[in-house]
């Protein structure tokens, strides 16, 4: 099928969509929408009408089954098929990110990923080493580590550096030695510190030891483009497009890479359901779907509310 065939087959908003090429735009979809058809044929479209080469369009998405399934769509609409697209999940394309330019930033581009598990074990094995108290119980001492890995994990997902959660902590703690704070204030503030000063080890053994965990990815290639400048200009005049799928389900630290992507330009498009946000899906943050708004004051928006999936 073509693209042309395609693009006859959207209803008015689709295209509307598909053919917007100028500026910021956020596409509200519910399920069933066909916001993939949009987000594929937009793509597609780009690059029949050569406003764009392949590898000049940077698609990202949440699991590699909906990338390969984008690369496909989009491969049958343009003909004789596409090369150097850049669809991927946002981990992929970070990681590839790293591993063009660790160096630029002090990481070995030798880095070995770590899954939830082996953060667990290397947090077990080095345990003893942590400056701990209230979370490393003398009866169960291994009890907290899960909870230490998921607030390091949302640390990073909000794009809070070691440092400055330790900073934070100290502050507290300062604030509590002045005003001469309650016993409850004092032990929360404890708590706090102590896991601030876990945080910033458990970062420094991840760096001793070459590994780096999946919120690393997105934690570095931020710290990559806002250090690197001129390796994000490099990326920002590649990317003359830019598209998001599943926008609600982005973290702070995932939307803060694709506007630093963006740019001045701002041709990016992002997708999100605004009903389905209120999960929190993978410490994804509601207010990305309001903040794009603001920060991108000059964004149209395409809401699609034919539902193909139930004619109900």
């Amino acid at each position: 099928m073509g693209i042309s065939t395609e693009l006859k087959q959207l209803n008015t908003e689709q295209q509307k969509a598909v053919k917007h090429t100028n500026g910021p735009l956020l596409i509200i979809a519910g399920a069933g929408t066909g916001k993939t058809s949009v987000i594929t044929t937009k793509i597609a479209w780009l690059i029949e009408q050569k406003l764009a080469e392949p590898n000049e369009i940077l698609a990202l998405t949440f699991t590699d089954k909906a990338a390969e399934e984008m690369e496909e769509r989009v491969d049958m609409l343009v003909p004789y098929g596409v090369f150097d697209m850049w669809i991927s999940t946002f981990h992929s394309f970070c990681d590839k990110m790293l591993q063009n330019h660790a160096l630029d930033i002090g990481l070995n581009p030798d880095y070995r990923i770590l899954n939830t598990t082996e953060s667990w074990l290397l947090l077990q094995k080095h345990l003893y080493n942590l400056d701990l108290d209230y979370y490393r119980p003398k009866g169960n001492p291994t009890r907290f580590i899960h909870a230490l890995i998921k607030l390091f994990s949302r640390l990073k997902d909000e794009n809070i550096t070691p440092e400055e959660y330790l900073k934070f902590a100290e502050g507290m703690v300062a604030n509590n030695d002045a005003t001469m704070g309650d016993e409850g204030g004092k032990l929360e503030t404890k708590r706090v510190k102590e896991t601030a000063d876990a945080y910033f080890q458990y970062q420094q053994l991840l760096l001793d030891n070459n590994y780096v965990d999946f919120g690393d990815l997105i934690f570095y290639a931020n710290k990559l483009f806002v250090q690197r400048p001129n390796i994000l200009q490099t990326y920002q005049k590649q990317f003359k497009f830019i598209l998001v799928d599943e926008f609600q389900d982005t973290n702070l630290a995932q939307y803060n890479l694709v506007k630093l992507l963006a740019g001045k330009a701002g041709n990016i498009t992002v997708v999100g359901d605004d009903d389905q946000s209120i999960y929190k899906f993978r410490g994804a943050s509601v207010s990305n779907i309001l903040n794009f708004k603001k920060d991108f004051p000059k964004s149209e928006e395409v809401v699609l509310t034919k539902n193909y999936r139930s004619t109900q």
